[in-house]
């Protein structure tokens, strides 16, 4: 205001009239003086506004800010970052890491990520829900209980999309049992005595709450051995289907969809047998290519028909060391007719032996079904293998879904049969009613199952280095990809539509990348 108030003075105020006559020299002085500082007034409110003009233009009052610095433009995050670390330090823990695209050379390498090439939609990722596994989460109270199958099964927690579960029992329970056992020397073909009993407690009601869940759940159901009066040796461990029951036992089959849909629980897929060519578990069946091709093409495929079922059926679900086993089956029109596709474990072989049915028959799904820790491996050590090869090395060679082993069980790696998995770790051990640990099959599957829901698809990207990797794009649109690194610690870029993030993983760490 006062800038303002001289400015309005000096202009409505006039200059004096100076008049010519002969002044003493006294008044000379004075007039002098007079003349002087008007002047000096007018100089000095004509820089005031000059300045003021300059500073309405600027917008500073400061004349070194009319040419400002360019702020630089904020890194905002455009990519989250899920880390586990094979030392452990880092548990599937989201980073705060700032991760922006860019266009800035590097000399780092790539992994290029292609969403113009898609491959196959993904069913999901997961456990197997053995019947051990459901009688030791079974134990925990309900407040626990709940707090673990939330945590397993929401997409609040790390959504797990796919299980597997045995049609009797696995291994990995208590004792060996079907759902249709008779004494020594009877038998029951018209398999009225059939019951769902020995699981309704256990394996059928936890599913139940898992279905509270998440009802989208899908479910693929193995048998490990047909009830034994219908085998050659009368025995759960080894020994054959026999000829004469394959009718019979295709009719076991749909009457356990039967009994499972009346508990309102629907099986998506079965397998006809758990590792056809392992007869030493317990319990266990042999089962030879020809056999299998044999019951499917004229027994288990029409019986599902006729019973007006649209459950799928894979075949094989055994190791990746015998691809000729399911390519031969396929190769038959007829039994062709009936199968949706192959489902492989990796105990034996090499992932890239799914490809190699794949390339047979490209027209049929492939699945990974199970592969165990052992009891005695090591965290980092199993991280990285699994990752690379049964959750990376499955998606890059056309599997749906990739599944770890047994779900839970207790701090000895129980229950299990005589002759079953003694050193079976589970994803979970349940400890007492009030606890339980997180072991390294799970971060194997939440690295994947928590970023990747059903009915994503895989995208192209490659393999540098030791940076094994598999993409996908979600549903929802996303961008996901997992990376495992196989070698020492490396910095690399994440390129993208002609953009890169910088990252960097520690060895054997493994890392989930969204955008």
């Amino acid at each position: 205001m006062l800038f303002g108030n001289h400015k309005q003075k000096l202009t409505e105020k006039k200059m004096p009239q100076i008049s010519l006559k002969i002044f003493t020299l006294e008044q000379y002085k004075k007039l002098k003086s007079t003349a002087m500082k008007k002047l000096t007034q007018l100089l000095f409110f004509s820089a005031v506004v000059l300045l003021l003009s300059n500073c309405s233009k600027s917008g500073s009052s400061d004349p070194e800010d009319e040419n400002p610095t360019p702020t630089p433009p904020i890194t905002t995050n455009e990519v989250d970052f899920w880390l586990t670390k094979g030392d452990q330090t880092v548990l599937l823990t989201k980073q705060s890491t700032i991760l922006g695209f860019t266009t800035t050379a590097n000399a780092y390498p790539n992994i290029d990520v292609d969403n113009s090439q898609s491959f196959q939609t993904v069913d999901g990722f997961g456990y197997t829900l053995t019947g051990g596994s459901a009688q030791v989460i079974n134990s925990l109270n309900a407040t626990k209980k709940q707090e673990l199958l939330q945590d397993l099964f929401s997409a609040n927690g790390i959504g797990i999309s796919y299980i597997r579960i045995s049609i009797g029992a696995s291994d990995l329970n208590a004792t060996s049992f079907t759902y249709d056992d008779m004494p020594i020397g009877q038998t029951d073909t018209d398999l009225s005595e059939f019951n769902l009993a020995p699981d309704l407690t256990g394996v059928i009601a936890l599913i139940k709450e898992i279905l509270i869940i998440n009802p989208n759940i899908k479910i693929v159901a193995t048998p490990w051995s047909a009830p034994v009066w219908m085998k050659d040796n009368n025995n759960f461990i080894g020994g054959s289907l026999q000829t004469q029951y394959y009718d019979v036992y295709a009719q076991y089959f749909v009457k356990y969809l039967q009994a499972m849909q009346a508990q309102d629980i629907n099986i998506t897929a079965i397998t006809p047998q758990n590792e056809p060519l392992n007869p030493n578990n317990n319990p266990s069946m042999y089962m030879t290519a020809a056999e299998q091709g044999n019951f499917i093409k004229n027994h288990l495929g029409p019986s599902l028909v006729t019973a007006g079922l649209s459950t799928k059926i894979i075949i094989y679900d055994h190791n990746c060391d015998q691809p000729a086993y399911p390519i031969s089956i396929l190769n038959d029109a007829a039994a062709n007719n009936f199968i949706d596709g192959s489902a492989f474990h990796l105990y034996g072989g090499d992932i890239s032996a799914m490809s190699t049915v794949y390339n047979a028959h490209p027209t049929k799904n492939l699945y990974f079904t199970e592969q165990y820790t052992s009891s005695t491996g090591s965290f980092g050590g199993d991280l990285k293998w699994h990752l690379k090869n049964v959750i990376i090395g499955s998606m890059r060679n056309w599997s749906k879904n990739a599944l770890e082993w047994n779900l839970a069980n207790d701090g000895s790696y129980n229950p299990h049969t005589t002759g079953g998995c003694a050193d079976c770790k589970g994803a979970i051990t349940v400890i007492t009613s009030e606890n339980y640990t997180k072991n390294v099959g799970y971060y194997i599957v939440a690295h994947a199952s928590k970023f990747v829901p059903a009915g994503s698809t895989r995208i192209a990207s490659n393999i540098s280095g030791n940076l094994q990797n598999v993409a996908f794009r979600t549903p929802a649109g996303k961008i996901v990809l997992i990376v495992e690194n196989d070698g020492a610690s490396q910095t690399f870029n994440i390129k993208y539509n002609s953009k890169w993030v910088t990252t960097t993983l520690d060895a054997g760490a493994v890392g989930t990348y969204i955008w």
